[in-house]
C-alpha cells in the first residue's frame, strides 16, 4: 500500500503535535518556517535546501515536546546556553530517519550562536545556513505578541534582532531580513492563520511524495517516541498499544496491510498527550477535576491532528477513539458503541490491558489474571468490546509472548508478573 502525501501536508500535520500545550494550539512552528522561508528565498538558497529548510523549521523543537521545562525557557527572546538540550535530542530522534534523517543536522545547529558561544563550538559559516535561519526565524516569532497590531510591534522586534546581529545572528541574514521587511504584506501573513495552507502548497514543490506503509510505521515510531517520553512510567506504551492491536488484529483475520495500519494507530493513539504536562501525567494522588478534564482532551487532538493527514482518515479514527466506550459514555466524542469501528475497539482494548499492565505513579503492574478480571468486567459494564477482549485472552501462551515482547521494548520500571 502505498500513500500519495504532499510531504507539506504530512509534516506541517505533525508539526501541529508541537504546538500542544494546556492553552491550546499556537502556530510557532508554521511561522517559524513562513519566516525562514522568506529569509531563504531573499538569499536565494535553492529549491533542495529550502525544502529541508522548511520541514526542518516545521519540527525544530521536536527534542523539547516532552521536556516541559525547557519548552519553558524556549518562549525567552535571548536563551543561554540549558537550551540545547532539546536540540541534541531532536538530532538523536530524526538522525537515523529515512524519511527524515536529512534535517537531523539542522535541528541540532538551530541555536548555535554566530559567535560560537555555544556548545557545539561552530561560529559564522561552519553553522549550517539552515540552521542559522531558523535561529533567526525562531527568535523573531517568539517577539510576535497576538494581542498587539503587527505594525505597532515591527520597529521594536527589528530593532531587538539588530542588537543580536553579529553575536547570535548571521549579520547578512539580519541585513536581508531587514530589507524584505519592509514589505507589509510579510507582516499581514505571518498573522492571517487562513494563509498557511496557502503557504504550503507554494513551498510544496516536488508534488507528492511516495511513501509506502513500512515508512509511514518508520515515522510513527519517531513520535511514538517522543509521546512516551511525557512520563517516566510510560516508556514504550504506544509501541506496546502498537504490538498488542496488531495481534488482535491478525486474531481478526486483518491482511499484512491492514495489521500495519493498526500498528501505526497504536504507535499514534497518544499523539494528543504532548498537550498535557508532566507533572499531572506523573501525578500520584487522585487528579484533580480541572486535571482529568486536561487528560481527557488528548484524544481530541490525537485525532484533529491525523485527520489531516492525506489517506489517514481510517487511521485516525482507531487512533483517536481508544476511549469511547459501547455505552456511549467514553470520551471525548460520545461516539455510541454501534458507530465504533472494529479497529477503534481494538485500539481500546489494547489500550487498557496495556495500561494495567504497566507500573503507574498510582499503582503497581498487575497480574494478567487481574488484568483478565478487570476487563471482563469492563465487559459486563458496556466499556469494552467482549468478542475482542476474549480474544485477547483466548491463548495464554500467546499472551505471554506477546507480554514478554513488550517487557523486552526496556522499560526499567515495568514489573510484569504473570502470576
Amino acid at each position: 500500500m502505498l500513500f500519495k502525501i504532499h510531504p507539506s501536508n504530512l509534516v506541517s500535520a505533525l508539526s501541529i503535535a508541537l504546538e500542544l500545550s494546556t492553552d491550546g494550539l499556537s502556530q510557532h512552528h508554521w511561522r517559524t518556517a513562513l519566516i525562514a522561508n522568506r529569509i531563504a528565498e531573499h538569499v536565494g538558497l535553492d529549491d533542495g535546501q529550502r525544502q529541508i529548510l522548511v520541514y526542518a523549521a516545521l519540527l525544530h523543537d521536536i527534542g523539547a515536546v516532552s521536556d516541559w521545562s525547557e519548552k519553558k525557557k524556549l518562549h525567552n527572546f535571548k536563551v543561554g546556553n540549558d537550551i540545547y538540550h532539546h536540540a541534541e535530542v531532536g538530532y538523536e530522534l530524526l538522525r537515523d530517519s529515512s524519511q527524515f534523517g536529512m534535517l537531523a543536522e539542522t535541528i541540532r545547529h538551530h541555536h548555535d550562536d554566530w559567535d560560537g558561544s555555544n556548545p557545539h563550538g561552530l561560529a559564522g559559516k561552519d553553522i549550517p545556513i539552515t540552521s542559522r535561519i531558523i535561529n533567526l526565524a525562531d527568535r523573531l516569532e517568539i517577539l510576535l505578541r497576538d494581542k498587539v497590531y503587527i505594525f505597532e510591534q515591527r520597529p521594536d522586534i527589528l530593532s531587538a534582532i539588530r542588537e543580536l546581529s553579529g553575536s547570535y545572528f548571521d549579520p547578512d541574514l539580519v541585513k536581508a531580513l531587514h530589507e524584505f521587511a519592509r514589505q507589509d504584506s510579510f507582516w499581514l501573513d505571518l498573522t492571517n492563520h487562513h494563509y498557511y495552507q496557502n503557504f504550503f502548497r507554494q513551498i510544496d514543490s516536488y508534488g507528492r511524495m511516495v511513501f509506502n506503509i513500512d515508512d509511514v510505521v518508520s515515522i510513527a515510531e519517531v513520535f511514538a517516541t517522543i509521546i512516551d517520553r511525557t512520563s517516566s512510567f510510560t516508556g514504550t506504551h504506544s509501541r506496546s498499544v502498537a504490538t498488542v492491536s496488531a495481534f488482535l488484529a491478525q486474531a481478526k483475520g486483518y491482511s499484512m496491510e491492514e495489521v500495519k495500519l493498526m500498528r501505526i494507530a497504536g504507535l499514534f493513539h497518544d499523539l494528543g498527550k504532548l498537550a498535557i504536562p508532566n507533572d499531572i501525567l506523573e501525578k500520584p494522588e487522585k487528579l484533580t477535576e480541572r486535571e482529568f478534564s486536561t487528560i481527557k482532551q488528548h484524544p481530541y487532538y490525537t485525532y484533529r491532528i491525523l485527520e489531516q493527514i492525506d489517506g489517514f482518515s481510517p487511521v485516525a479514527e482507531w487512533a483517536a477513539y481508544h476511549h469511547e466506550t459501547l455505552d456511549g459514555s467514553g470520551y471525548p466524542f460520545r461516539i455510541p458503541g454501534g458507530s465504533l469501528r472494529l479497529g477503534s475497539r481494538i485500539v481500546s482494548v489494547a489500550d487498557v490491558f496495556v495500561a494495567l499492565t504497566e507500573n503507574r505513579p498510582y499503582r503497581q503492574s498487575l497480574t494478567l489474571q487481574e488484568v483478565e478480571k478487570i476487563m471482563r468486567g469492563m465487559v459486563d459494564n458496556r466499556k469494552l468490546d467482549g468478542n475482542i477482549v476474549t480474544d485477547l485472552f483466548s491463548d495464554v501462551t500467546r499472551l505471554e509472548t506477546i507480554t514478554n515482547q513488550i517487557g523486552e521494548m526496556s522499560w526499567p520500571q515495568r514489573n510484569l508478573r504473570k502470576s
